[in-house]
């Protein structure tokens, strides 16, 4: 199949979020490391032309920021981003779920999510036509503002295991 038809999956761990006792896992905010390595993986999309089309952001307090700050950078090409509940503390399973709803009219999707759910669906996802060293890097390990890029031609609702190659892993450090 020729690329033009092909779909764009890029799956985000959210930044480097703060820990304080005394707020609740959901509330917590991204450090001030995650502030500046957000911003990164934006900067990355528009100089690989990988801007989605469409954006799933946990509800998390560090994702929405982390999407804030990839938003920031994509510019006026920003898609509106979605909220999704279902993407907090998420298995891979049920994140899968959440992208076999992305309608067929969405090329290029960006999921940003936490661990190990994200890692989880990245390493079901990858198929064997997925470059071996970022396969490796992933599986190996997951840091926070950690971006996979996939390609696959399958209908989103089709989207299961194996059916999508991992082109990229991208780790950016401010």
């Amino acid at each position: 199949m020729s690329t033009h038809h092909l779909k764009r999956l890029m799956l985000m761990r959210h930044a480097k979020s703060d820990w304080h006792g005394d707020v609740p896992d959901h509330e917590r905010p991204l450090s001030a490391r995650g502030h500046r390595d957000a911003p990164l993986i934006g900067t990355w999309m528009v100089e690989h032309d990988a801007v989605p089309d469409l954006i799933l952001t946990s509800t998390a307090l560090r994702a929405r920021q982390t999407c804030t700050w990839v938003c920031k950078e994509l510019g006026e090409k920003a898609p509106t981003p979605r909220l999704e509940g279902r993407l907090y503390a998420a298995t891979a399973t049920e994140m899968l779920t959440v992208l076999n709803h992305v309608p067929e009219t969405a090329r290029s999707v960006l999921v940003i999510s936490h661990l190990p759910g994200i890692q989880n669906l990245a390493m079901r996802l990858a198929s064997v036509d997925s470059d071996e060293d970022a396969v490796v890097d992933l599986a190996t390990h997951y840091p926070t503002s950690g971006l996979t890029v996939f390609e696959h031609a399958s209908p989103w609702a089709e989207l299961d295991g194996r059916d999508a190659a991992v082109t990229h892993f991208v780790v950016r450090r401010a």
